[in-house]
């Protein structure tokens, strides 16, 4: 059996209109509001199918890994839904705010504490943050390779065959298992959950480990604070061209445009 994990984040829809977004000021984090969902980091849904792609072909077992402070069990049991056998929530306070250092060090010990790990999974970077670092920190700490930006995955032997996306076409890399793989979008859209298996998904048991399970005291140093975070400010104007006939119209409108040196 191929044993695969991933790893998956909850964030604020990134779909959802800018006006709808809050900024806590004091510490520096987007904020809950009423208007906007938590979601799947939609990366990692990338990540998740290719886990069940994956499946459909070899015999795997796939568990899902999501670390954070108040995780929202209906929008996390989606992975249940889709596919996954198991689903583990590393969820404590001390998770709140994690830089990608932290994260990549919480959940490489969580990993570690599953078990068998033939292969992991993540999104090449999170919604929110886009930083892209909290997969390669992974393997990192747990001294095991990993390609990153994969567009197709497929287990080839012993090891595990990855087409990178790259700027101007793409590579292909091979690598010994275990290792960590980062889902580019290019792979593909998490597949389509039923009605049927979200409602069944709810019956499914979740794991949820704290910091005292994972054996976890403290953590360790931050190595990066975000120093100011605001929304975008963007202003609109309109000038309205007019003329007698539509000729004139047109002509004052490409003289305007060509004083813009638009044109």
């Amino acid at each position: 059996m191929l044993n695969i994990v991933v790893t998956v984040k909850q964030v604020l829809d990134p779909e959802a209109p800018v006006s709808t977004f809050k900024i806590d000021p004091e510490a520096n984090r987007p904020v809950s509001t009423p208007g906007i969902p938590q979601v799947l980091n939609p990366y990692d849904e990338n990540a998740l199918e290719a886990a069940l792609k994956l499946k459909d072909v070899h015999h795997c077992k796939v568990v899902v890994v999501s670390l954070g402070a108040k995780l929202a069990k209906a929008v996390l049991r989606k992975c249940l839904a889709a596919g996954a056998d198991d689903l583990f929530l590393l969820e404590d306070e001390l998770f709140r705010d994690l830089d990608s250092y932290c994260t990549a060090f919480v959940l490489a010990i969580a990993i570690k504490k599953i078990g068998q790990r033939d292969l992991i999974l993540t999104g090449r970077l999170a919604a929110d943050t886009t930083a892209g670092e909290v997969g390669s920190g992974i393997a990192e700490m747990m001294q095991i390779p990993s390609v990153t930006v994969a567009g197709r995955i497929e287990i080839a032997g012993d090891g595990v065959r990855v087409e990178r996306v790259v700027a101007d076409g793409c590579e292909l890399v091979e690598a010994p298992l275990p290792a960590l793989v980062t889902v580019s979008h290019e792979l593909g859209e998490l597949r389509k959950v039923s009605l049927r298996e979200l409602m069944a998904a709810q019956d499914k048991p979740i794991t949820t480990w704290r910091c005292q399970d994972l054996g976890i005291e403290s953590l360790p140093i931050r190595r990066m604070r975000p120093l100011k975070l605001s929304i975008p400010h963007k202003e609109t104007g309109c000038e309205i061209v007019e003329g007698v006939s539509e000729e004139e119209a047109g002509t004052k409108l490409a003289l305007k445009l060509r004083d813009a040196k638009l044109i």
